[in-house]
């Protein structure tokens, strides 16, 4: 693009008081926590056990990641696609075994140290998730809920190794590594006893934490769901529940976009939820109707959360991660779409004058709030984002999708 389409957005901007260079300065210091469960349709690398816990991946895309040497050349096409220095999410069955597999309560941190060499090499960070799910001892829908003890104690051991493990990343990498806990235990119909779930979760959650890592490498969160498939009548670990856990315990609350009623909007619970928290995770997502991981679009939904968290000065308050994962198109794709959804979502919040607008609903001033905000809309925010991503080296506007393309005729295509 020209240099002076920019200028002349550039200096639009100027007139409401926004500096689109320090806007974009600030734009690329935001790092997304990219999941790489997308590559594979949440496979992993454990083994071929079917998907469980309410997970499903629908399509028979061509060209799937089969192998860690698969998904990380995929992740390495996604990030030259998408501007800035990001994240990758892990799911402990993403682990290398090389050899003689182990069960997910002896995973141990070399089980990631090929993780870590990828990302150090590229200087990134990296998350993690216990997975709990997809696996025997998951099959009837609980697992720190659940009222077996050996079972619950097999769990509880694999969170247990797993925070262990992110905090042996973080101090590899020199970068906070966020473990986030969620589980699909509930039930398909009302149950006789909700209360003591939700207290062998919380017995088995305090086991967990009890063990104390330096902030400086590990950060928890804990994740709630409204319902699952199978579960449609009672979650265990619900919002009120890890909201006040969180609270009461210091670590965060993860806020999953998909994961509440379609009248709840979480860009709403974002403001008050950083008034009682130092920090506040999300996974952003787009639900249709049940299925809670469609491809994060460009839609309302998104750009409300990008303006709270912009709205709050919370860009280094808010860990944004995403969480879909779609087989009906190209993977890559969906990555790419994604991601840099997310930023110009960001891009398009941080290019309205907040405080202009703030003050005009402090004098009362609604007609005029209502009306600026309206025509900020109109303004050239995506001459800004094409330059945004021409000084950060990557396709601009759709041209990305030819590199896709390519990248699937030369390498998706190939594979069996």
């Amino acid at each position: 693009m020209s240099s002076e389409m920019y200028n002349n957005a550039k200096a639009l901007y100027k007139t409401i008081g926004i500096d689109t260079d320090e806007v974009l300065k600030k734009l690329g210091n935001v790092s997304i926590s990219m999941h790489c469960w997308q590559g594979d349709d949440v496979g992993g690398f454990e083994s071929n056990e079917a998907l469980s816990g309410g997970i499903q991946a629908t399509g028979n895309y061509p060209g799937k990641a089969s192998t860690p040497e698969e998904l990380m050349s995929d992740i390495d096409k996604v990030l030259s696609l998408v501007p800035g220095k990001h994240r990758i999410n892990l799911h402990a069955s993403y682990a290398f075994y090389d050899g003689e597999k182990v069960s997910r309560d002896k995973l141990e941190p070399q089980h990631f140290d090929k993780w870590i060499e990828f990302a150090k090499e590229r200087d990134l960070g990296l998350d993690i998730n216990p997975t709990l799910f997809s696996h025997p001892l998951a099959s009837d829908g609980l697992t720190l809920s659940h009222p077996d003890e050996n079972i619950r104690r097999f769990w509880i051991e694999h969170c247990k190794a797993i925070r262990k493990i992110g905090a042996y990343i973080g101090e590899k990498l020199g970068k906070t590594c966020l473990n986030n806990i969620w589980i699909p235990d509930g039930y398909k119909e009302n149950p006789a006893d909700r209360l003591s779930p939700r207290a062998r979760l919380k017995a088995s959650l305090d086991e967990i934490f009890s063990v104390e890592y330096d902030k400086k490498y590990l950060v928890d969160s804990v994740e709630s769901k409204v319902f699952g498939i199978g579960v449609e009548s009672y979650t265990v670990g619900s919002h009120e529940f890890y909201m006040n856990y969180a609270a009461k315990n210091g670590c965060m609350c993860l806020l999953d976009n998909g994961h509440y009623h379609p009248t709840e909007s979480v860009a709403d619970k974002i403001p008050s939820m950083l008034l009682f928290s130092d920090k506040v995770a999300l996974h952003v997502t787009r639900g249709v109707r049940w299925d809670s991981d469609h491809v994060v679009a460009f839609n309302d939904e998104l750009q409300d959360i990008a303006r709270e968290i912009v709205r709050c000065d919370a860009l280094d308050r808010v860990l944004i991660g995403l969480d879909y994962f779609d087989a009906s198109i190209n993977r890559i794709a969906a990555w790419v779409i994604g991601m840099r959804n997310m930023q110009k979502a960001l891009l398009a919040a941080m290019l309205v004058p907040h405080t202009q607008l703030a003050e005009l609903q402090n004098k009362g001033d609604f007609t005029a709030m209502f009306a600026l905000s309206e025509e900020y809309k109109n303004y050239p925010m995506s001459v800004v984002w094409d330059y945004f991503c021409e000084i950060n080296g990557v396709p601009v506007r759709e041209a990305w999708l030819d590199e896709v393309r390519k990248y699937e005729k030369e390498v998706l295509n190939e594979r069996k």
